[in-house]
């Protein structure tokens, strides 16, 4: 497996961010691609080729490109068209760009194949699903807000496989619901395209839909997050990363473990730490 950085963990503009992650010897970089400067709109062919040769000449390698473009993910029917389109537009930025992963959060993904959001959320993915199939992208869900086998389940009722699939990140489910992280790892087996090295703990149970709607519409009057789920440092949470790698080998994943930290007054001290913390992991697992 490979270590990369969110650029935007190090909260210091794209330059400095991808000097940090090569001086920390990061093999990659995940970069936004729904704000800054690198959004489809704002690079055109030479621009894409440009940055491409500065990642290469760095000794980086594009991991993901991130397609999160905020609010309620795929779960409302009018916002849909625009979004679908708009995320079509970051995978072919991400193929220009050497890279095939571009991941995003969707929503809350509803338990009950009935529920009509569960459609929504299902033809946008399919859509989106069926055009990385075409071009050679992987369109990538993020975990979090939903147990892993309900993830799973949507993946195989829409049966994208080369095109669609999971961004796993552990933290999310340890702080969202309290899964199990190896369990989850073998429910997404072979759907996992990428990752985040990430970890936190659950202070108390939440209602993921209150949570991630907190999160989508700017705050919710008389809602803390804070009150519910904290990030951590990597190894002082609930994932457990020796036996989170394991599951992941066990699954046949040799892809990025990207390391991404939303919080903390020392971000680049954090991902140095992060940085070492998996190089003294990876040897023993691989």
């Amino acid at each position: 497996m490979k270590i990369g950085v969110m650029v935007e963990s190090f909260r210091a503009g794209l330059d400095a961010g991808l000097q940090a992650a090569a001086k920390m010897g990061a093999d990659g970089v995940q970069i936004f691609a729904t704000t800054g400067e690198v959004q489809p709109q704002k690079l055109d062919a030479r621009g894409r080729a440009a940055l491409a040769r500065r990642l290469g000449d760095m000794g980086l390698e594009l991991a993901a490109l991130c397609g999160d473009f905020g609010g309620h993910g795929f779960a409302r029917a009018d916002d849909n068209p625009r979004r679908v389109d708009d995320s079509k537009r970051v995978m072919d930025l991400s193929l220009d760009l050497g890279c095939r992963a571009v991941t995003t959060h969707i929503g809350v993904i509803p338990s009950d194949r009935s529920h009509p959001r569960y459609g929504v959320m299902a033809r946008a993915c399919e859509a989106l699903g069926r055009y990385g199939e075409s071009v050679g992208a992987a369109f990538a869900i993020e975990t979090g807000p939903e147990p892993a086998a309900v993830l799973r389940a949507l993946l195989d009722d829409i049966g994208c496989p080369a095109g669609l699939g999971t961004n796993f990140d552990p933290a999310n489910l340890a702080m969202v619901i309290g899964e199990d992280i190896p369990a989850a790892v073998d429910a997404l087996g072979p759907t996992i395209v990428h990752t985040h090295a990430k970890d936190g703990v659950q202070l108390k149970p939440v209602d993921p839909e209150l949570l991630y709607n907190a999160f989508a519409d700017g705050g919710i009057e008389g809602f803390h997050a804070t009150d519910y789920i904290r990030e951590v440092p990597l190894g002082e949470g609930a994932v457990g990363f020796p036996e989170y790698l394991a599951a992941l080998r066990r699954a046949g994943y040799d892809g990025y473990l990207t390391i991404e930290r939303e919080v903390g007054d020392q971000p680049h001290r954090d991902i140095e730490a992060a940085v070492k913390f998996l190089r003294e992991l990876l040897p023993a697992e691989g």
